[in-house]
């Protein structure tokens, strides 16, 4: 699996990895047992300190969605594809978004700055709320 992160999100690298690895789990892409690379092999691929690729598995495997095992690495824990239709449902209405305000002119950095500013208001008033399976 290859991660990729964006420099200029505004989003905490360790957090772009972490919802990396959900969404794949919840895609069923990564299944129960799989093995994620090692720490040091994602941060050399993504040319980032190793403590940011640490502090992504950590809160992961306190979320329950992998173990560390020291010496071993880094295995998914968590029962893929549960929510996978939820999510195919999710990137039907976001792709129909998309094409609609591409429709209007706008550009992929306007539309990336619509969403995360959209997003991040609802997190703001309370209105997502994190939710376990």
């Amino acid at each position: 699996m290859i991660f990729r992160i964006n420099q200029s999100a505004g989003v905490p690298l360790y957090i772009q990895l972490m919802e990396q690895v959900k969404h794949a789990v919840e895609l069923g892409a990564l299944r129960e047992g799989d093995q994620l690379p090692t720490i040091r092999k994602v941060a050399e691929e993504l040319v980032i300190n190793p403590n940011t690729v640490v502090r992504a598995y950590r809160e992961l495997e306190h979320e329950g969605v992998l173990e560390l095992k020291h010496g071993s690495g880094a295995f998914i824990t968590e029962p893929s594809g549960k929510r996978a239709p939820l999510i195919a449902k999710a990137q039907a209405i976001v792709q129909s978004a998309i094409d609609r305000l591409a429709a209007l002119g706008l550009t992929e950095e306007e539309l990336r700055r619509i969403f995360e500013s959209q997003l991040a208001q609802v997190r703001a008033e309370g209105r997502m709320e994190k939710q376990k399976g």
